[in-house]
Formats: structure tokens, sequence, C-alpha cells
């Protein structure tokens, strides 16, 4: 018999991922695929639930290990240890950054996984009770919003008038006593340091990395456009951060493509229909290249999207038709349009 394992979405509402309930249960959260089809199933109610449990499926995101990701945590990994024995100073943080749909916020929540899933490794039953904390920048964020952040995480008990001060004096105790080793910082885009509000920010974080005995990471879009790197703060920020720039996947060499085959090998190996055949997809590399301008946010968003398709028309294998039906982002659909042919200026006649 067919059932359901897992809450619904709608039980998460309450515990994204910057809420200590959302980051467990994302770092422990291993998707188990359904068959692709289910034998000798005649019932009616049977399968149209096992339709639903494959199409649940496909609206997790794939998590490949691509490049890039891969960079980070090494990166990352590698500043963590030089960072642990830094009791005093400057400790050496990451800033990742680049274009949207780059899996930017993929790769450093991977980072934040594989680092908590291996201090439980390492020590069960033991070690630091909170060795990762993520938290989001929010538009127009004051100092108080950022400490709040924190404190939203760590569910702290604070009294409804807490000053700043309090907040932040008993976030950094907290995080401390914990072992906190990593501390993701997100959508750090909505930092403006060309306002007063944005330098105090920026001058709240450095705060909270000089307190917390944590590696910082820092990851958003196109963050030289609001200075994180200029003036007399950008400059401090530039020369403690190890910079990772993000962008679409690279098509031009002959060893590139053959890694964009494989990430589109991957994917494709995560499909559950009953009628696909393995290599279907990487056949299509430079259709999928030139739809999704190697963003890889577009591309695992068209084949499960496609996928999606492929089990609701009862088809069970994804088809260029199937792909070319999927609408994308407004930058894939962009950058896949022809630019509109120029004409050349009508010449004037000239008269004798």
């Amino acid at each position: 018999m067919v059932t359901r394992n897992e809450r619904h979405p709608a039980d998460y509402a309450h515990e994204p991922l910057t809420t200590r309930e959302g980051w467990q249960r994302f770092v422990h959260h291993v998707p188990v695929p359904p068959e692709p089809v289910l034998p000798d199933v005649v019932d009616k109610v049977e399968r149209e639930l096992h339709q639903a449990l494959r199409l649940d499926y496909h609206s997790e995101l794939v998590v490949v290990n691509t490049p890039m990701v891969a960079q980070v945590a090494a990166t990352g990994y590698e500043l963590m240890l030089i960072n642990r024995r830094q009791l005093a100073g400057a400790r050496r943080g990451l800033a990742v950054f680049g274009p949207a749909g780059t899996g930017k916020t993929t790769a450093v929540t991977q980072l934040g996984r594989a680092h908590e899933l291996r201090v439980r490794r390492r020590e069960p039953g033991g070690g630091p009770e909170i060795p990762v904390v993520y938290i989001t920048v929010l538009p127009a964020a004051t100092p108080r919003m950022l400490a709040m952040e924190f404190a939203r995480f760590l569910a702290l008990p604070l009294p409804p008038r807490a000053n700043l001060a309090d907040v932040v004096h008993s976030v950094c105790a907290v995080l401390a006593d914990a072992g906190t080793q990593l501390v993701v910082v997100d959508e750090i885009h909505n930092l403006n340091l060309g306002t007063r509000s944005g330098a105090e920010v920026s001058d709240q974080l450095k705060y909270f990395a000089e307190r917390i005995p944590a590696t910082f990471v820092y990851t958003g879009i196109d963050v030289e456009r609001i200075g994180l790197f200029s003036g007399t703060r950008g400059r401090q920020i530039a020369s403690r951060f190890t910079p990772i720039v993000t962008t679409g996947f690279p098509y031009g060499t002959r060893e590139q493509r053959t890694q964009w085959k494989a990430l589109i090998a991957t994917l494709e190996s995560a499909v559950r229909l009953a009628e696909h055949r393995p290599g279907a997809l990487p056949r299509l590399d430079r259709y999928l290249r030139e739809r999704t301008g190697g963003m890889i946010g577009s591309l695992s968003h068209l084949i499960r999207a496609a996928a999606m398709r492929a089990i609701r028309d009862g088809s069970e294998k994804i088809s260029k038709p199937h792909l070319d039906a999927v609408p994308l982002d407004y930058a894939a659909e962009a950058q896949a349009r022809p630019a509109p042919a120029v004409r050349p200026p009508a010449s004037k006649a000239v008269n004798t």
C-alpha cells in the first residue's frame, strides 16, 4: 500500500531554514525516491496516491556536486580549520556572490549541512550544541533587526522591551556556549553600505564576527553594486573575506561540455519515470545550455517540471516537446531569445 511518510509542507510554514527547527530538518532530511511504477496495482486511488508521491518527489531540488559547490565546500572547510585557534583578532571569512540562479544559496547551505553532519559523526551524542547558524539579511535591515534574526534562529526567550545591547549580548553568549563554528549570512545584497542603516548593520555584523568564535560566510547577488568591498568598511571586509564568484555553467571547452553533460546526467538519474531511458537528456546538452544559459537553478527547474508533465500526461518519459513547453524564469528566457534584427538606416534620396 502506498503511504505518505512525511508531514505536509504546510506543517513547516513556521519552520523555515532561518530557525533551528527548520535548519535541523534540512540537515537530516534524506529524500526517498518512490518507485517509477507500482507493479500489479489496479486500484485507482492507489495509483493516484503514487502519482502524487512522485510529483512531490520531483518538486524537491536535486543537489548536484558541481565544481562550484565543491569549491565552496573545500574553501569553507579550510577557512574553518584556519580559524579554529584564532582566539583574538580578525578571523577569515568567505564571500560567495554572483548573478541570481547560479547556486549560491545551495552551495553555502550544503557547506553548512556537510559541516554539521561531520561534527555529529565525529562526536556522536556530544560536541557543539549548535555548530551552524543560518540567517538572512532582511530588506532595509537595522542592527536590531539583524540581532533579532540571530535570536529568532536560537528561539531566545527575550523580554518584550529588550534593547539592542541586551539582544546582542544574549546572542553572543548563547552561540559561544553552544560552540558555533559556522555562521551563514544570506541575502547580503540587502545590505547597502551607502546608507546609514546599512553601514550600521555592517558594523553589527563585524561585532558579531569578533565576539562569536566562528567562520562567517556571506552570500548575495552582485554585491559589488552595493559597495560591499568599497569604502572604509568595504575594504575591511575585502581584506578578511575570500571571494568565490558564481556564474552560469561554462560551455566553451570540451572539458566544460563534458562536465555540463555529466551534470545533466546526474539530474536525469534522479527522475522517477517508468519509460524514460538514461542518456536521453545528455544528448540534448546544447539545447539545454541554450535554454538555461547554464544557470543551475533554471536547469533543475526545467527538468523537474518536464518530469512532472510526463507523469501527468501518462507518457512517463521526458521528450523535447515536454522541455519546450516549460516556461522558465525571465532571465533564462531573455538570454535564449534571439536578438532583434537591426535594420540599416534608410538611405536618403539625393536630388541632383
